[in-house]
C-alpha cells in the first residue's frame, strides 16, 4: 500500500465527516461540501494552510507528535483514530531493512502459549495474529469455528478470507455486516502498524479484488477495534449462540492475541456451549477411529 495515498484518504475522509457546526465554526456563505475546508482545519490546528495541505496530500514525514495531536483535535478524532494517524506518520519515515523483515515474518507461537490455550477447557479460545490468521486454537475453539475449518485445511486459516469470501459466512454470523465492518476497521489499524508486511498487503489486495463489500468498507477509512463485547453465531451443530468475547493481547509476543468466548451458565447460550463441548468430543472420538 502507498503511504501517501493512505494518509490522503484518511485525512480527507475525516475532514469531510466534520461539519462546521460540529467544529464550532459559524456558518457563512454557500458551501460546496458538507465538511470542513482545509483552511478551517489548519486554523483549528494552529498551522498554516500550506502546511496542512502538505500533510493532507500525504506527506507526514517529519511531522511532530504535537502537530499530529493538534490536527487530531481539529478533526475531533477519537483515541483510536489519533493513534492511527501517528502510525501512518511513523510509516512515512524510513524503516530499517531488519525491521521490514521482522514485520513480514509470522510470529512464532511459544509452547507456553499452546499450553495456556489447552488449559482453557471450559471456553472456546483461538490465537490470531495481526493478519487475522488463526494460528492456534483449543478443541472448543476449533469446534466453535467448525465452518471455518470445514475444508480440513491445516492452520493457519484466515478469518478475513472466511468472512468475505466463504459462502457460509453470512449464515454463520447472524450479524454479518457488523462483524465484517468491525473486522475491516481492525485490519486497517493493523495495516498502518505493519506497513511493510507483504503478506498483509497481499491479503488486502486479494480481498479488495474478490469482494465488492470489502472494497467499499475499506474505502470508508474507518478505524476502531472492539477488544471485548458480544458476538452471535449460528452454529450448524448446536444452533444460536450469543457469546461474550475478550481479546487478550500478548505483550511479549507482538501481533498475537488470544480471543476467548464465554456465556453465563444456565442461559441458552451457556447450554449451547455445553452441547458444543459434547459435540466436539464426539468429533474428536470419531476422527481417532
Amino acid at each position: 500500500m502507498d503511504n501517501r495515498t493512505e494518509v490522503r484518504a484518511f485525512l480527507s475522509s475525516r475532514r469531510a465527516k466534520l461539519s462546521p457546526e460540529q467544529a464550532g465554526i459559524p456558518p457563512y456563505g454557500s458551501r460546496r461540501v458538507a465538511g470542513l475546508r482545509r483552511g478551517e482545519v489548519a486554523a483549528l490546528a494552529g498551522v498554516s494552510v500550506e502546511y496542512y495541505t502538505r500533510l493532507e496530500r500525504g506527506n507526514l514525514a517529519g511531522a511532530s507528535d504535537s502537530v499530529l495531536d493538534a490536527v487530531a483535535r481539529a478533526l475531533q478524532l477519537d483515541e483510536t483514530e489519533t493513534a492511527h494517524l501517528h502510525h501512518l506518520a511513523r510509516a512515512a519515515g524510513p524503516t530499517p531493512a531488519r525491521a521490514r523483515a521482522r514485520r513480514d515474518k509470522a510470529p512464532e507461537v511459544r509452547p507456553a502459549i499452546h499450553r495456556v490455550l489447552e488449559s482453557m477447557t471450559g471456553v472456546p479460545a483461538i490465537l490470531r495474529n495481526h493478519r487475522f490468521d488463526i494460528v492456534a486454537a483449543n478443541p472448543l475453539g476449533m469446534a466453535l469455528y467448525a465452518p471455518m475449518f470445514a475444508a480440513g485445511a491445516a492452520l493457519p486459516v484466515n478469518s478475513m478470507r472466511f468472512s468475505f469470501l466463504s459462502p457460509h459466512a453470512q449464515a454463520f454470523y447472524p450479524d454479518w455486516a457488523q462483524v465484517g465492518r468491525s473486522a475491516v476497521a481492525a485490519l486497517r489499524i493493523a495495516a498502518a502498524q505493519n506497513p511493510h508486511d507483504q503478506h498483509l498487503i497481499n491479503l488486502i489486495g486479494e480481498l479488495s479484488m474478490r469482494s465488492d463489500t470489502f472494497r467499499t468498507w475499506w474505502a470508508a477509512q474507518d478505524v476502531y477495534m472492539h477488544r471485548h463485547g458480544t458476538k452471535r453465531f449460528r452454529h450448524p451443530a448446536v444452533g444460536e449462540l450469543e457469546l461474550a468475547y475478550e481479546g487478550l493481547e500478548l505483550s511479549g509476543d507482538e501481533g498475537l492475541t488470544i480471543v476467548t468466548y464465554s456465556a453465563e451458565p444456565g442461559t441458552p447460550s451457556g447450554d449451547g456451549l455445553a452441547l458444543l463441548a459434547t459435540w466436539a468430543a464426539t468429533q474428536e472420538t470419531g476422527s481417532r477411529r
